[in-house]
C-alpha cells in the first residue's frame, strides 16, 4: 500500500458539481442533489484501502451524528480493471454492510476525482452551504497501527465550527491512505 498524502487544496475553493450513479440504486446523483444544510461532507473513499477499512466505523458515526446539518457523499474512484474489490457491486455490499444512509457514487471516469485534485482514500472535503470549500484533510490522527484514538476529532472540529457559523481552524493536516488508483 503506498502512503500517499491529500493534496490541500486551497481552502475558498468551489465545489465541482457532479453527475454519477449511485451504487445501490443505480439513479445519478449530483452536488446539489447532496448539498444542504450548514454544508456537505464530499469523501473519496474505497472498500480495498486499509486506511478506509481502518476508518469505516467511524464514517457510519460522523453520518449519523451530523446528518441533521451536514449532507454526506462518498464517491469511489479506483480503476476497477486492476482493483475489482472497489468495483461498484462491492462498494454496494460495503455501503450496506455500513449501514450508510448517504449516497455512496462510483466515479468510472475518474473525471470527479481530477476535478476535486483527490490523491488518496479516504480524502475529506467539507464544503459551506454555498460550495465553498472550508476544510480539507485527515478525520483524525489515527492510522493502522498507530494506536492514536479513531474518533474524528479533526472533521468534528470543523463540523461544529461550521454548524454553529464559527471560523474554522486553517491549520490543517492532510489525510493520508492509498494513492488513487489511476486508469493507465
Amino acid at each position: 500500500m503506498a502512503r500517499t498524502e491529500s493534496k490541500m487544496v486551497k481552502l475558498g475553493s468551489e465545489a465541482f458539481d457532479f453527475f454519477l450513479p449511485e451504487v445501490r440504486t443505480n439513479q445519478k446523483v449530483g452536488l446539489y442533489d447532496v448539498l444542504g444544510g450548514s454544508g456537505v461532507l464530499v469523501m473519496f473513499i474505497s472498500r480495498h484501502c486499509p486506511f478506509v477499512q481502518h476508518i469505516k466505523k467511524q464514517i457510519t458515526k460522523l453520518s449519523q451524528d451530523y446528518s441533521k446539518d451536514i449532507r454526506f457523499v462518498a464517491i469511489s474512484s479506483n480503476d476497477v480493471a486492476n482493483y475489482p474489490d472497489d468495483h461498484p457491486t462491492k462498494l454496494k455490499e460495503m455501503a450496506e454492510e455500513e449501514g450508510w444512509k448517504f449516497p455512496f457514487l462510483y466515479d468510472e471516469s475518474q473525471e470527479v476525482a481530477r476535478a476535486y485534485d483527490a490523491a488518496c482514500t479516504p480524502d475529506f472535503f467539507l464544503y459551506d452551504k454555498s460550495a465553498q470549500l472550508v476544510y480539507r484533510g485527515q478525520l483524525d490522527g489515527s492510522r493502522p497501527g498507530n494506536d492514536i484514538a479513531n474518533d474524528g476529532k479533526d472533521l468534528r472540529q470543523a463540523m461544529d465550527a461550521l454548524i454553529a457559523g464559527r471560523p474554522i481552524n486553517s491549520d490543517q493536516k492532510p489525510s493520508i491512505g492509498c494513492n488513487i488508483k489511476w486508469k493507465v
